[in-house]
């Protein structure tokens, strides 16, 4: 009994490196790991892509976030979009977005499409985001925070878990197809 009490307090004073790597040793019996246990490979990006911008609008956030997620509004910043402008072949779809949480969108003729995941009215967007060319399944987060600025609002906007070499080309894509067109059409 006496050894099975220490047995049992040595298990409890075990590091966690030493139950992971199966190093300890317990009263006469070895911890190892299994051979047949399933074994992972890891990988920790040191050098992810992501997008912060901070562009200002003379508007109330109010203005902003409903042009931002009402269809009818959107459509109209699409129309005003460098993409529509120099005329490129987007697709034939509606422009769709709506102020629900958990709602589909499709914007730019369906090469944009996603899902809503957090709205809070007049503050916050948080999108799963992706764009036509990207391989099935790959989806990244755009956040818009909206935020007074005076007699306008600022939109902190944070984009990542792209596809990596997607940066450079999406950051330009956000100022010509949602900055300068948004900021046409609130003026």
């Amino acid at each position: 009994m006496e050894n099975q009490q220490l047995a049992a307090a040595t298990v409890c004073r075990l590091t966690r490196r030493q139950v992971i790597s199966g190093g300890a040793i317990l009263g006469g019996f070895a911890l190892t790991a299994r051979p047949g246990w399933g074994r992972t490979t890891e990988e920790i990006s040191r050098d992810a892509e992501a997008i912060h911008q901070e562009p200002v609008f003379k508007a109330a956030r109010a203005r902003v976030y409903a042009a931002l997620t009402d269809a009818a509004q959107f459509n109209k910043v699409v129309l005003l979009s460098a993409a529509m402008q120099s005329g490129m072949k987007l697709g034939n779809n509606p422009t769709e977005i709506t102020a629900v949480a958990g709602s589909a969108f499709s914007l730019f003729g369906g090469y944009v499409s996603g899902r809503q995941i957090e709205l809070v009215p007049n503050e916050r967007i948080v999108q799963a985001w992706r764009a036509g060319g990207w391989g099935p399944g790959a989806y990244s987060i755009a956040r818009f925070d909206l935020v007074e600025d005076g007699s306008g609002t600022r939109i902190v906007f944070d984009h990542l878990g792209f596809p990596r070499g997607q940066a450079q080309h999406l950051a330009a894509g956000w100022k010509v197809n949602y900055w300068e067109p948004l900021e046409k059409f609130l003026a």
